[in-house]
Parts: C-alpha cells; structure tokens; sequence
C-alpha cells in the first residue's frame, strides 16, 4: 500500500508512518530541506527538478455551537461529509500528517485532534486537501479545485471549513529519483574533470546520503543529495 508524505505542516497524524521510511512515502516540500541531524545549510548545485506530485491545502473545520459536545459532533460530521464528497470529485483526495502524509478516511478522521480557536466555546481540526499535478502543473488550475471542493462541502450547524496557510507540494517516494540524482551528478563530475584534461579524476563524497528536497517554484521541487567532490590529480 503507497503510504502519502508532506513537510513543515503542523496538523495531528492517526497513526503516522515512520519518518525515516521514505521509500514510497509522500513527503510536504516547503522552502526548506528535510530535517536531519548533521544540517548543512549549503544545497549543491546539481539535482532533479521535477513538477511536484500533488499541490496541498491545509483546512480547518471550526465550530463555535455553545455545547461542547453539539460542537465537536457538528466539526466532526463536517469532516466526514468532506470525505464523503471527496469520494465522488475526482482528482481530490484528503488527508492528514505533518511530514509524513497519511489517507484520511472514515476509519480514521476520529482520530484527528481537536484545538482550541482561540476564542470561547470554539473547537477546531486540521487536515489536508490536495490536488494531483501534472507536468508543468498549474497553480491556479490545482487552487481553484481545492476551493472549489471546500466551498461545496456541506455545512453542519454552526461549523464551517477555510482554508489555512498557502498552498504548498508534496513529492511521492523522493528516494526513487536517487539513480536519476546520482547521474546528474556523475556526468558533471566528469565533465568538470575532462576540462582540466585525462590527468585529472574526481573524488566524490556523501552520495550515499539520502534524497532531499526543496522547494524550486510555485509548481516544482528540487531533488538532490547532499554531494561534494572534488577534481585532483591523478596518481600515477
């Protein structure tokens, strides 16, 4: 089963994959990198820039009915009529996670936590709308569906679903593009070495690190490892 991924979201995952299982995972690119512990700041030169898989919306379903219970009931059936009608517009699908993105279903959306909106007797719960993105994928085109998908969501009592945060990316599986990444690379290492002449070779470093990624534009990811070479003489 493809398990989904996103980054630098801040919503509540039942039962989230682990973060270091990124094979098939879906992963949240904002503008910045994946967290590691041996951060460096530098992103080399070299990588894959690609569209992204899916442009994602952060919502959030509010309700501020007196009751608590009435309240949450109300917040909680809103999110199950978004589901419901997900199920029937094709190119929406839902979700919930904060780097690594999980389905939300009916088997889970329960699950979801529930926030205070900062005001007296409100409730709220997050959770992610996204739309998948071809090639050379339009911004608009994926924003105006995800608006479109929220405004037709039902109504419940008094709880009412926005949008929240820009809309950002996410990429499927980023270590699949490591042989892509690592051919990049290759060609220009040796292509940098061939200028100096055939007494020249390269010393590469860190190509066994795992894939990272940031954002490169509105539609689009940069894909790449955390490489450095160097071209030396060759000893003879």
């Amino acid at each position: 089963m493809r398990k989904l991924l996103c980054m630098a979201l801040f919503l509540a995952a039942p039962a989230p994959a682990a973060a270091q299982d990124l094979g098939e995972s879906e992963i949240i690119v904002t503008g910045a990198r994946r967290e590691a512990e041996d951060y460096d700041a530098s992103v080399p030169a070299i990588g894959l820039r690609r569209t992204a898989d899916f442009a994602v919306q952060q919502v959030t379903v509010v309700g501020d009915t007196r009751d608590a219970v009435k309240r949450r009931e109300e917040i909680f059936a809103m999110i199950r009529g978004a589901i419901e009608l997900a199920g029937h517009r094709p190119g929406i699908e839902l979700a919930t996670g904060e780097m690594i993105v999980e389905p939300l279903t009916l088997a889970n959306y329960k699950n979801l936590a529930l926030s205070s909106d900062g005001r007296p007797d409100t409730d709220r719960a997050s959770f992610l709308v996204k739309t998948r993105l071809t090639a050379g994928g339009d911004r608009k085109a994926a924003l105006d569906r995800i608006d479109a998908f929220i405004k037709a969501v039902p109504t419940v009592g008094r709880a009412e679903m926005r949008s929240s945060g820009d809309l950002t990316l996410s990429v499927v599986g980023p270590d699949q593009y490591r042989g892509q990444i690592v051919d990049l690379v290759a060609a220009d290492a040796r292509a940098t070495a061939a200028r100096l002449g055939p007494d020249y070779a390269v010393d590469a470093k860190g190509l066994d690190r795992p894939v990272e990624w940031s954002r490169a534009s509105l539609t689009e990811v940069f894909l790449y490892v955390p490489y450095s070479y160097s071209v030396v003489p060759v000893r003879r």
